[in-house]
């Protein structure tokens, strides 16, 4: 079976399902709600093990996890990395250890819907990043809204908190283009593979120094682990799934379910109870988001095909002459 890849998918542009793909759709679809809420619980079942291994200690757990279900499927030959390869390789994996860091603390201090909607803030940057559409602007301004509604920053805000949740959201649009990047270079998985590999390292000294005081054992690595699998490994395998039977752009504007997911968690896992005004905060930010994405994926579906028909009036054009 060939697998289109997402960006082929999305420059197909829009499709209207028939009667034999709703199927598939509807299959896609819940594979999608089946990976973000298993990334959101994962989260939510590391957050157990905050006290006994702290935040670090349960990302590199977390990490380890996904370094040694990546590695031996993908299989990245290292040796064979040109310099060129290698560097935003090693920049994807310090990004890896950033982002993840910074995230489960800001988890630990501010809970964790409001620290996944502050995340979602990058890759809603970057689908905005360029662009000039006056809808493109009223998201941008809907998210700064939503972030203040959210937030509603004063003398009791956990400033530091907010501040990894954004540190978070900018090492995920740093993700995003180093994954543009990087993509060109190496085929296939194998830079996030061996960024996998490299935020693994990163993390050994954490490991060993909560081995050495004995915390890296008992119930809190178990959660540790159950992080690592549930947020790492199975949204991984799905989300490839879901790539075979859905389009990207529909991918790409679901992700918006993954803060309300989180909020949820957080209050049947951690009772984690939000504020009305969070919810709304919450509820403009995730709408901005899918608007965002909606619109630059048929931006840049109607580009392609418009540079197909141009391509294609050149070849005849060519072959008349």
């Amino acid at each position: 079976m060939t697998v289109k890849t997402a960006g082929e998918v999305a420059a197909q542009g829009p499709r209207r399902p028939t009667g034999d793909d709703r199927g598939p759709l509807l299959h896609g679809i819940a594979t999608m709600t089946a990976s973000a809420t298993s990334n959101q619980v994962g989260a939510a079942v590391g957050a157990h093990a905050f006290a006994t291994l702290g935040p670090a200690g349960v990302v590199a757990v977390r990490q380890f996890v996904a370094a040694s279900v990546l590695l031996p499927t993908v299989r990245p030959n290292l040796r064979r990395f040109t310099w060129a390869q290698w560097w935003p390789t090693l920049l994807l994996g310090l990004v890896f250890a950033t982002m993840n860091l910074s995230l489960y603390t800001a988890i630990d201090r501010i809970g964790l819907g409001l620290a996944v909607t502050l995340e979602f803030l990058g890759p809603l940057a970057v689908a905005l990043a360029g662009s000039r559409t006056r809808l493109d602007l009223l998201c941008a301004a809907g998210a700064c809204v939503g972030v203040y509604v959210l937030v509603l920053p004063g003398p009791a805000s956990d400033h530091l908190g907010v501040g990894l949740g954004l540190l978070a959201a900018a090492c995920w649009a740093a993700y995003i283009l180093l994954n543009r990047l990087v993509g060109a270079r190496l085929p296939g998985l194998q830079a996030p593979a061996a960024a996998t590999l490299v935020s693994a390292l990163l993390y050994l000294p954490v490991a060993a120094t909560l081995l050495a005081q004995g915390r890296l054992a008992g119930t809190a690595i178990l959660y540790a682990v159950g992080a690592g699998i549930l947020s790492s490994v199975v949204p991984y395998a799905a989300d490839l799934v879901a790539l075979r039977t859905v389009p990207a752009r529909f991918f790409g504007v679901f992700m918006s379910i993954h803060p309300v997911l989180a909020a949820l968690a957080g209050l049947v896992l951690l009772g984690q109870i939000l504020k009305p005004h969070e919810w709304l905060g919450i509820a403009t930010i995730v709408t901005a988001n899918a608007l965002a994405v909606q619109t630059a994926s048929t931006a840049k579906a109607r580009h392609g095909a418009t540079t197909r028909a141009r391509t294609g009036r050149g070849d005849r054009a060519g072959n008349r002459d």
